[in-house]
């Protein structure tokens, strides 16, 4: 459930990213330069957060999992 999650912040991330890309590309020397570093660096930022939606998710660690199965724990068998 954390990996589905995660997907949301990474999509506000690489959409800051695109934009600060896009706006160093009208720019010129060190402003350009400058630019095209801080959005590789939200992209990499982007893809962290789905990478531990996944680790949090297979290890366990999810507290959204742990609070379902408390909601959900009555029913089963």
């Amino acid at each position: 459930m954390c990996l589905l999650i995660s997907f949301l912040p990474a999509t506000i991330w690489i959409i800051i990213g695109y934009f600060v890309l896009f706006s160093s590309t009208k720019t010129e020397g060190a402003v350009k330069k400058f630019g095209q570093v801080l959005s590789i660096w939200i992209f990499v930022i982007a893809v962290f957060f789905p990478l531990i939606g996944l680790y949090m998710t297979i290890a366990g660690l999810c507290p959204i999992g742990e609070m379902m199965e408390t909601m959900h724990g009555g029913m089963s068998p």
